[in-house]
């Protein structure tokens, strides 16, 4: 396949995927009107602006902060819950230092000073990140409505 072919399908995948990540309240009331135009004046003030508050129901929650990424279902005092679960990452920086002996090339060593082959000492590594995930929120719904939920900072 011709390089520039593959250059621009990897490019547009990497559009699609990137533009899934940064899907909003606004996008997500654009694309469910009616859900939208059901909620109170005040709730579609605090959908837009990606807030959630107590009494809520799942798609007042849905279209400010997205689907969940778990659900579960139990009980409290009797009653039945359903519990939303939604996941972040979060980037943690370290330091890699790699050392070692390696082989290959054209060095020094193996055969004669510009041969094949011979073996060289390496120091590798530098900064790595690596993404952490965590549980970025949690909704709990009774009867269809928020009963709880909290957040962790970003």
């Amino acid at each position: 396949m011709n390089h520039s072919i593959l250059r621009f399908f990897t490019g547009l995948a990497a559009v699609v995927l990137l533009s899934q990540c940064a899907v909003g309240p606004q996008s997500r009331i654009e694309r469910n009107p009616q859900m939208f135009n059901q909620l109170s004046s005040r709730e579609r003030e605090l959908v837009t602006s990606g807030v959630i508050r107590e009494g809520m129901n799942r798609d007042a929650v849905f279209l400010a902060w997205g689907r969940p990424d778990q659900v579960s279902v139990g009980t409290s005092r009797g009653k039945e819950i359903e519990s939303w679960t939604y996941l972040g990452e979060r980037p943690v920086r370290s330091y890699n230092m790699n050392m070692g002996f390696g082989f290959g090339g054209w060095g020094y060593g193996g055969c004669g000073p510009y041969g094949w082959g011979g073996g060289y000492p390496y120091m590798g590594g530098g900064p790595t990140v690596m993404y952490v995930p965590y549980t970025a929120g949690v909704v709990e719904f009774t009867r269809g409505r928020v009963t709880h939920w909290s957040a962790s900072p970003r």
